[in-house]
């Protein structure tokens, strides 16, 4: 491969044209962000999505290592003196890293192996002689006989073999080709079986595993979340893992590639092939399908994680409500906080629900008194230890009093990360721990994206053996998901935390708290502009970061679009083609009248009347059309309560409503209102085939589901979702 085919490859593997991925890569080669380039260069990258872009830029970076990794190899083996014109060819022509490796093991500088000690005896010219086969008349001894030499430690004819057949046993394993053809059977054919500890098995940490007590799957069939499962089984030595293969049908592909004939030599090539399988190609091997198995795993976790991550911070705000947040717990009572609409804490307080009829009691006059003095009219409770009694709580006291106010379980992944973290101290200094963990619980229903950024993604929950994968490939994917939500959505800028402004594209961490300082020392921002004056915030991240921030209510009506700064005169010139200005995008009823006109408007001839591109004319009415406006109030408000469901009603056969909280490769987890989470195996999710679970449910929806088990004493409920009758309601 060479630097200029680059470009070709991705686009044949994403089917678009080359010009696309030309000009992605001058584009990030330039600084620009993923976001700036999908949302504000689709004229020159052909209209590609963001997902496209990004895939590209791993590729292109990818592909970029793979080159410099072949240049390199092409010098070291010519530094050898061993470079010929077909194998620089073999190298060049190469797109996979492993065939590229194979390729270069025989020239890899190594520790003194036994085949490179034989050479030093001067054994190889023996070894070549062996392998060409040509003898069919003596004995092997006889032969080697003649390398005999006591000054090199080669005291018998057997030494003398002994070191052949070690040079041989290499050179059978550094064979690029036998190596791809072996490593394919094995692919299709092994098998990976576990045995569990004897003495382990008792123990609690044993029992996780007891699935896997005499375990045996095909490689290519084991889908990833049981190879996450097999590896950290291993890593506790609960589980001992081993490959199995069909060694006499291994042998024969060996010695049909090698041994020829009826040579004098064809038993000890015989021997020859069994030590380089056994001693050489199946450790090395069967460490690589391990490692692949693993990141391929790895891979699909981390892609599942980011999945359900996104998914839930774009889940719908519930804004405009003042939050009763309450952390649950038993022996330090119920924290409590009440947020206004913008998250402003009001009052705080400990409810001491599960002390006792008394205790309950004065919980419950205090709470009324809080919900009617200050027009509480959600309470979120968090969904973690004496959840459910807090919910029971909840419910009674709106039920007995005829509240207006409804509830909602959260969870509350990640809260008490976030109240000990020093944000946390910075934002609510005068709260202790325990408070901000409350606050923390109310504010994310008021708007997920803003509070869940605060806190580091892998404490949230929202994936499966997130600590069993590489840490670095997790970080880097869960920051590209925050990226890509908090861009998506856009950022109020005088609002918004520096947690929040740090993953604008093109702000940094550095750059989001000197917004903030600049903010609080000058009061809020009147316009986008005004963000050249932030220090450290130049023209290049100016133009990165300008669109994705929002101001409601500034000199420029068009600082509360999407619309880029560099794009306001085209977005005036469209106004003053449908009859507008400006300033129709802030008086509602005219607003409507421009919305209509909109909806007729042409697009093609707009753009070809303003010589711009058609793109960014539908982006720039689209914009228009809903100044100000979420991307989020589209989707489903998450689902709230007035009434609880007894644990003792939780019957095979029950249908029930729930919030999907997790998705996994084998099912999803769903929050049916009480503290155990059921389980809607995927088997379970529809009656059609199920690929993988995301392509029938996401993190945050709202669905029905019928319970199928309940086994209390592991604390396990199975949901079905295609077992609901058409015509059931839920209660």
């Amino acid at each position: 491969m060479k630097t200029e085919n680059i470009s070709k490859i991705i686009a044949d593997e994403l089917k678009i044209k080359v010009f696309q991925v030309d000009a992605v890569t001058e584009l990030l080669d330039e600084g620009n962000t993923i976001p700036f380039i999908s949302r504000y260069r689709k004229e020159k990258t052909g209209e590609l999505d963001e997902e496209k872009v990004r895939i590209i830029s791993e590729r292109l970076a990818y592909l970029r290592n793979f080159v410099k990794r072949q240049e390199e190899i092409i010098n070291k083996i010519e530094e050898q003196g061993k470079l010929t014109p077909e194998l620089q060819l073999a190298i060049e022509k190469t797109t996979k890293l492993q065939e590229l490796e194979d390729i270069y093991l025989p020239y890899k500088q190594k520790k003194r192996t036994r085949a490179q000690k034989a050479k030093e005896k001067g054994l190889e010219p023996l070894a070549s002689t062996i392998i060409l086969q040509n003898l069919a008349v003596g004995t092997p001894e006889e032969v080697a006989a003649e390398y005999i030499n006591p000054e090199l430690e080669v005291e018998t004819a057997q030494d003398a073999l002994a070191g052949a057949q070690d040079i041989i046993a290499e050179m059978i394993s550094e064979d690029a080709q036998l190596r791809q053809e072996l490593r394919k059977f094995l692919w299709n054919n092994a098998f990976i079986t576990t045995t569990l500890d004897e003495e382990k098995e008792n123990t609690d940490e044993g029992k996780v595993f007891l699935m896997y007590k005499e375990y045996k799957e095909l490689v290519r069939t084991l889908p990833s979340h049981r190879i996450l499962a097999i590896n950290r089984g291993e890593k506790l030595e609960c589980l001992k893992v081993k490959m199995e293969d069909d060694e006499e049908k291994i042998l024969s592909i060996i010695g049909k590639r090698f041994i020829k004939g009826n040579s004098i030599f064809q038993s000890l090539l015989k021997d020859t092939v069994a030590d380089s399988w056994k001693r050489l190609i199946q450790p090395s091997l069967e460490r690589e399908i391990r490692n692949q198995l693993t990141e391929t795993a790895e891979k699909q976790a981390i892609d599942i994680f980011g999945t359900n991550l996104r998914q839930l911070l774009l889940q719908a705000p519930l804004a405009g409500f003042t939050v009763m947040g309450l952390d649950p717990g038993y022996r330090t009572g119920c924290k409590m906080a009440i947020v206004d609409p913008t998250g402003h804490v009001l009052d705080h307080g400990v409810l001491y629900i599960t002390h006792g009829e008394k205790g309950a009691a004065e919980s419950a006059k205090k709470a009324l008194a809080l919900i009617k003095k200050y027009k509480v009219n959600l309470i979120s409770i968090g969904n973690g230890t004496a959840s459910f009694e807090t919910e029971e709580f909840a419910a009674k006291l709106i039920k007995d009093n005829g509240l207006d106010t409804h509830y909602i379980v959260t969870s509350e992944a990640g809260a008490s990360v976030y109240s000990a973290s020093p944000l946390a101290k910075e934002e609510l200094p005068e709260y202790d721990v325990t408070i901000r963990g409350a606050v923390s619980i109310a504010r994310r229903v008021q708007d997920p994206l803003a509070e869940l950024v605060k806190i580091d993604p892998k404490a949230i929950g929202v994936g499966q053996y997130q600590h069993d994968v590489n840490q670095k490939e997790l970080a880097n994917t869960l920051d590209q998901t925050i990226e890509s939500a908090v861009n998506h959505v856009g950022v109020e800028l005088n609002t918004a935390s520096p947690a929040l402004l740090k993953h604008v594209a093109g702000i940094n961490a550095t750059i989001a708290k000197n917004i903030v300082t600049y903010r609080n020392e000058n009061g809020p921002f009147s316009s986008r502009k005004e963000l050249l004056k932030v220090a450290r915030l130049g023209n290049a991240a100016y133009t990165q970061c300008a669109g994705f921030l929002r101001i409601g209510g500034g000199k420029m009506p068009l600082d509360n679009t999407p619309v880029h700064p560099e794009s306001y005169e085209l977005a005036k010139n469209i106004l003053a083609k449908l009859g507008a200005d400006v300033d129709i995008l802030n008086d509602k009823k005219q607003l409507e009248m421009l919305q209509a006109k909109i909806k007729i408007a042409n697009p093609e001839k707009l753009a070809k009347d303003l010589n711009a591109g058609v793109p960014t004319v539908k982006d720039i009415l689209d914009a228009l059309s809903k100044p100000g406006r979420d991307p989020r109030e589209d989707l489903p408000v998450p689902l709230t309560r007035k009434a609880i469901v007894k644990l003792s009603d939780i019957k095979v056969g029950t249908i029930m409503r729930g919030t999907v909280r997790n998705i996994t490769d084998f099912g999803a987890f769903v929050d049916i209102g009480i503290k155990t989470a059921g389980l809607v195996h995927i088997s379970e999710l529809s009656n059609k085939h199920v690929k993988h679970p995301l392509d029938v449910v996401a993190v945050g929806d709202i669905v029905t589901v019928l319970v199928i088990s309940v086994d209390e004493a592991r604390g396990r409920i199975g949901l079905s979702i295609k077992q609901v009758p058409q015509e059931a309601k839920a209660i």
